[in-house]
């Protein structure tokens, strides 16, 4: 019998390009949405004759910009895949969303297709901070955008970007004021990265240091009402993402639709999966030990450990450094705070060479 595979779909389609953004996405004032939906279809239908009938707990629609989706072209996608899955009787499924792009009656009609889970990128409630980003809304109408999303009943998450140029701990601190003041249970706060290929990285910008970066990070956990629960992800108990929370824990996931990866188990064999047909390769047990140490890594409650994990995890280091690592009752290691700071070279050096390194 295939385990449950978490899905995830990538809506392409975005208004305009953010100043930052280096995900694969496209600016297109009219996309082919019934193209985009029979490519999506087709690419749902090859994993069904791959994987059959399987169960599915959580759907996440990124991207991109979803909530530009016509509500009939998800309601088309969301009837493919409940004719070719078992969706959970409570599955999660998140619709990312940006303010501006959807109204009212929008949201409802999402709503009531099937939408238990709406992520809405606000970035700043700062207007100056958002047109150096590039966002195209402003925070009044991010702010309107929350509480009508909120007042629904579905569960909310709100992003948001700190470390812009010139900011310090006060701004973090203020921000922090601002998400406790709206009452949000989930929110994302991401350090601003200046990716390649981005209108950033063109920019003699002068960024924080890494102190300023540490202090800032400190800062939210500090003054921010809701607990972190991943590097960059805060939520009260229970509202935490179910599907950030499986794929981070190493639960097997398909990538539909053009730029989406994955990692999908048969018969015990993990396979590095890239949409329909672009890659599907067999990885080693090991490589994809090694890929649940870095993702359940980031997480406050840690990588599990079995005999899998065990293989690759360098337990003198884990065990010399409790300062920066800690094993827990549940048979688990996580970072401590000061270990969460410097989290990608505590992950490096936790991870054992492979036998063929140089």
């Amino acid at each position: 019998m295939i385990a449950p595979h978490n899905i995830y779909i990538h809506v392409p389609f975005c208004a305009s390009k953010c100043n930052y953004c280096a995900f694969f996405s496209r600016a297109c004032a009219a996309p082919d949405w019934d193209a985009y939906a029979d490519g999506i279809i087709r690419e749902i239908k090859h994993w069904a004759e791959i994987l059959g009938r399987i169960n599915v707990p959580t759907v996440f629609f990124g991207g991109g910009t979803p909530s530009l989706m016509p509500v009939g072209i998800f309601q088309k996608i969301m009837n493919a895949l409940c004719s070719a899955f078992n969706l959970d009787s409570r599955c999660e499924i998140t619709l990312e969303s940006n303010p501006g792009t959807i109204d009212a009656t929008k949201l409802d009609e999402f709503i009531q297709s099937g939408v238990t889970r709406i992520s809405i990128g606000v970035q700043s409630f700062d207007d100056e901070k958002l047109k150096f980003l590039g966002r195209r809304h402003n925070a009044a109408t991010a702010r309107k955008f929350l509480d009508l999303a909120m007042a629904r009943g579905v569960r909310v998450s709100a992003d948001f970007i700190y470390g812009l140029p010139g900011e310090d701990v006060r701004d973090v601190v203020q921000l922090c004021r601002d998400i406790n003041s709206i009452g949000l249970q989930h929110c994302s706060l991401y350090e601003l990265s200046i990716e390649p290929s981005t209108p950033f990285a063109t920019m003699n910008l002068q960024m924080p240091t890494n102190d300023e970066m540490a202090n800032m990070y400190n800062a939210i956990s500090d003054n921010l009402n809701i607990h972190r629960y991943e590097v960059s992800n805060y939520a009260t108990s229970g509202n935490e993402c179910l599907h950030n929370l499986y794929i981070w824990d190493g639960a097997p996931y398909i990538g539909i639709g053009r730029g989406a990866a994955g990692r999908v188990l048969i018969d015990g064999a993990w396979y590095e999966q890239l949409g329909a047909g672009a890659r599907f390769e067999k990885i080693s047990n090991e490589a994809r030990a090694v890929e649940r140490v870095i993702t359940g890594m980031r997480t406050i409650r840690g990588v599990a450990l079995d005999t899998d994990t065990k293989k690759v995890i360098n337990m003198d280091y884990v065990n010399s450094h409790p300062d920066l690592l800690r094993c827990t009752s549940d048979n688990r290691i996580s970072a401590t705070r000061d270990g969460m700071l410097i989290l990608d070279d505590v992950i490096c050096d936790m991870i054992k060479e492979a036998p063929n390194a140089a």
